[in-house]
């Protein structure tokens, strides 16, 4: 995990040496029924690519996310409260990009897709147990479970609004829809009942995390002049 995420930094830190604009920005996860989130800093590099044109560019890029709560899906288990969580992800977009650029404005429309790498993950017990009491309709009930966590995937769409102060200086507004899952396979056993206790076992064998949400950012940059490139380092 450790050679990926150098490598992917490496290759990242190349890019912005070569980019004309540099900026810096404050970027927020939102994940739908989970908790507000944010990137580690300063392992988040953003906007990274290249023009085919003033209209149409690319860019990806690369954030390494302290993840508060996310939930688990594709269970029997009807809960909107996290039961993954906290833990590491590791997310790397790529978007096609179409612009609109006056002289003060540019409004971007950004579409594409996602990988993501989740790691070092925990289980909210107390929101797994809740779901369960709520499942079984029981008064008590207390889980030993186990998971294996793969990489996932999905889709991303959104657009950017940028406002510039001078021809050097810049702000921009950016808010991107995610929707993406990933492998969370889960079984254990769990303890509960009423007036008496039984004991059962379970198997959420096709169960998945769930990344879907709204992902927004605030920044500033600057740049040397023309529009060859593009590079936001986000906290």
């Amino acid at each position: 995990m450790k050679k990926i995420l150098l490598s992917i930094i490496l290759t990242l830190s190349s890019t912005l040496l070569q980019a004309q604009d540099f900026g810096l920005s404050f970027s927020y996860f939102l994940p739908k029924d989970g908790y507000f989130s944010t990137p580690i800093s300063p392992f988040s590099l953003r906007a990274v690519g290249f023009n085919f044109n003033n209209y149409i560019s690319v860019e990806s890029g690369a954030s390494l996310y302290r993840m508060s709560g996310l939930m688990l899906k594709d269970t029997p288990l009807n809960t909107k409260d996290p039961i993954i969580g906290p833990n590491f992800t590791l997310f790397v977009p790529a978007q096609l990009v179409l612009a609109l650029r006056g002289q003060r404005l540019a409004f971007e429309i950004k579409g594409g897709g996602f990988g993501f790498l989740p790691f070092a993950n925990k289980l909210n017990t107390g929101h797994l147990d809740k779901a369960i009491r709520n499942y079984e309709n029981w008064a008590v009930a207390n889980a030993d479970a186990s998971f294996r966590s793969q990489p996932g995937y999905g889709w991303m769409a959104g657009a950017e609004l940028t406002v510039y102060a001078t021809q050097q200086f810049g702000v921009s507004l950016e808010c991107n829809y995610l929707a993406g899952s990933a492998a969370f396979a889960m079984e254990g056993t769990y303890t509960g009942g009423n007036s008496s206790l039984e004991t059962k076992t379970f198997d959420f064998s096709e169960a998945a995390m769930d990344l879907t949400g709204l992902e927004f950012s605030i920044g500033v940059f600057m740049t040397s002049g023309g529009s060859k490139g593009k590079a936001r380092r986000r906290r």
